[in-house]
């Protein structure tokens, strides 16, 4: 296909950034180790899952066979043995379906930082080692029931829990990804490809059209269009000459070039990129749990409590067994049946809503801390804008020639060029259904326009500057505030009208800021496009400020200066150039049409990338929130009233372990009704 050679105005250059942010970063090769780590997550997950089903097999004639549980129901199975099968099958739940609680346990002493796995391991190992110790002798009941149901549901929760965090780690992996396996390295007259490993400072490559840069370089022969709207947020491809710096992991256009190469692996453009997404994901991964925090001092009054009600029971004189008794009891009604399922359940349901409501939630944390939000930073290209190079407006000059004929005339060219200008034109008369002329004499005019015949007249479509060497006067009606791109039609050498074109403004941007403004929120812009480009759309859409021609470390600044200043910000964007803000970022919001690096680094994917969205996820988040924090108070609740029954020091209420059974279901039940009434409140 022929090239087209509209004039391009020329944006900034990467040589600012490649020759700052130097990282002891490893290679790119990295891959491996991001992949290993993805595969031990989802490893982990299998492996909850597979003990889940087990232990939940084993649970049932488990309960069957415990007297508590015959006497609440009111049946009865008693066989010879049948004491000595309810600890045989309670020791295989015990130590595969509580392995890891029991090793959590061991992990978290290390840390010294007791926490949800503490309060699980204490209470599975204390009803196990006294049940254990009743079925061989000692006077009392068991209560191996309370042990495989507290297994189960704890192996339920962290399955679910660890689901809905799964991915995170993939970022990084999809960033190594973006760079191509391999090069084509020019040798002579000779291409001989290579590992992008292999490739050293000054090599010559060739790139062919279509084709992934495989390392930041200079241009020393050819010229094409190249796509950085992944990389740098510009959103039409940028035209490449001789001298002209290119990006490793960028997409060449329709015409080979030969690059010599300036950089590679860790000190390439795209691997500063990965630093500092790993250096913001790590930082943000020291959010803490509700839930552990809550576990954690549960851990500590249930020790203690069950401790003293064991000490002051014997100092008072009771028999041993009866002391066991009353602080196993305790230790069991610790037992954070509801507390396990608050998170969880919640957050199973709020995701599940939320996806069907366009939201997909990748990071519960962020998600839940959405209600906090006093800062929004916008990507321009595919999130306020559509991403895509269209038809802005267009006007005929000439009276016998109406303005949707001309495009016709316009479109009928521009369909012979892979140009992305050429693209948009297209496009717009197809929508427009406009019926394509044939053309003949085809012929591109270097750096200038396109010229053929079409119903045996002369047409072309031009850039300003022909008009300019022609000396043919650019009319006033073609100039506009916004950042534009103008061809012009001639027919017979004569000017007869012009098309401009823009990456136009979502419908739905305008009425997504309103409402986020309501919300009290300052909203700003950052993208990679040029100050006019930039002043156009904020100004357009009423923000409060707009970065332009920002990189994407100098995007993450932006984020650190507004959370110094206080905010609590969200990031919204869709390219790789995006990733490491989105990362950086109390929330981090892709929309869906965007890069899966973009939507692997953020916390929350906008499927039907509908700005209008984002007003949900704030709505959401408050939501899901407060149904967590009911939960938690419900769960840690009934502790605080059962606990201190069940140590019989109260006269006259004294719970029985039956009884505490009963206690610790209707927690369990009330925490999974109150999680349910969420999804009435989000569907709303």
């Amino acid at each position: 296909m022929e090239k087209h050679n509209h004039e391009h105005h020329k944006h900034h250059t990467h040589e600012g950034h490649q020759k700052s942010q130097s990282s002891d970063h490893q290679t790119i090769n990295k891959s491996d180790h991001q992949h290993g780590h993805h595969d031990h997550h989802a490893m982990m997950i299998e492996d909850f899952k597979k003990r889940f089903w087990i232990s939940l097999v084993l649970t049932v004639p488990i309960l069957a066979l415990s007297h508590m549980i015959q006497q609440l129901l009111g049946f009865e199975l008693t066989f010879f043995g049948d004491q000595y099968v309810l600890f045989g099958l309670s020791t295989i739940v015990f130590f595969y379906g509580g392995w890891p609680f029991l090793k959590g346990l061991w992990d978290e002493l290390k840390d010294k930082n007791p926490g949800m796995m503490t309060l699980i391991a204490v209470a599975i190992t204390v009803a196990y080692v006294y049940s254990s110790a009743v079925v061989f002798g000692l006077e009392g009941i068991d209560f191996f029931w309370e042990l495989a149901t507290l297994i189960v549901i704890m192996l339920l929760g962290h399955w679910i829990e660890m689901k809905s965090v799964m991915g995170a780690s993939r970022a990084l992996e999809l960033l190594v990804q973006m760079m191509p396996s391999e090069a084509h390295l020019v040798q002579g007259d000779q291409i001989k490809d290579i590992k992008v490993d292999q490739l050293k400072k000054e090599d010559i490559i060739l790139i062919k059209a279509n084709e992934k840069i495989p390392a930041d370089g200079t241009v020393v022969d050819g010229e094409s269009h190249l796509d950085e709207s992944m990389l740098t947020g510009e959103s039409k491809p940028v035209k490449k000459s001789k001298g002209d710096p290119v990006i490793g992991g960028s997409v060449n256009g329709s015409q080979s070039i030969k690059v010599k190469v300036s950089k590679t692996g860790k000190e390439s453009y795209l691997n500063k990129v990965i630093t500092l997404v790993e250096e913001a994901q790590k930082a943000k991964s020291k959010t803490q749990n509700l839930a552990n925090i809550a576990a954690r001092w549960l851990t500590f009054i249930a020790i203690g409590a069950g401790t003293i009600t064991l000490v002051t029971w014997i100092s008072l004189g009771k028999p041993l067994d009866f002391a066991l008794e009353r602080m196993v009891t305790v230790m069991v009604i610790s037992c954070p049946h509801a507390l396990g399922l608050a998170i969880p359940l919640v957050v199973a349901i709020s995701t599940a809503v939320s996806a069907s409501k366009g939201l997909l939630i990748r990071n519960r944390t962020a998600f839940e801390n959405a209600r906090k939000i006093t800062a929004m930073v916008f990507d321009k290209t595919g999130t306020l804008t559509e991403g895509k190079f269209g038809v802005s407006r267009h006007e005929s000059l000439s009276d016998d020639i109406a303005k949707e004929e001309l495009l016709s005339f316009v479109a009928s060219l521009e369909q012979q060029s892979e140009h992305p200008i050429a693209q948009g034109i297209v496009k717009a008369a197809k929508e427009a259904k406009l019926k394509l002329k044939k053309v003949e004499n085809f012929e591109s005019l270097t750096a200038k326009g396109i010229q053929g015949k079409i119903d045996g007249k002369s047409w072309k479509v031009v850039s300003p500057r022909y008009l300019k060497e022609n000396k043919i006067e650019i009319p006033e009606k073609a100039g506009s505030d916004a950042a534009e791109t103008i061809v012009f039609a001639l027919r017979e050498e004569k000017l007869i009208g012009f098309i401009a074109l823009s990456d136009k403004i979502r419908e739905e941007s305008s009425k997504a800021i309103e409402t986020l403004r309501e919300k009290g929120m300052k909203l700003y812009m950052a993208t990679g496009d040029n100050e006019k480009t930039a002043k156009a759309v904020s100004d357009k859409l009423g923000l409060d400020g707009y970065y332009s021609e920002v990189l994407p470390h100098q995007k993450v600044e932006i984020i650190k200066k507004l959370q110094k200043e206080g905010h609590f910000v969200a990031m919204t964007g869709d390219g790789v150039n995006d990733a490491p803000a989105l990362a950086q970022a109390n929330v981090g919001i892709a929309v869906g049409s965007g890069t899966d690096v973009a939507a692997e680094t953020a916390d929350i994917i906008l499927v039907n990338s509908n700005p209008k969205d984002i007003a949900n996820l704030v709505l959401f988040g408050r939501a899901t929130y407060n149904k967590m924090i009911q939960n938690l108070a419900w769960a840690t609740g009934y502790n605080a009233i059962a606990l201190p029954l069940a140590t019989g020091f109260i006269p006259g209420l004294v719970i029985s372990p039956a009884i505490g059974a009963v206690f610790m279901s209707l927690s369990t039940v009330i925490v999974a009704i109150n999680a349910q009434l969420l999804k009435r409140k989000m569907i709303s």
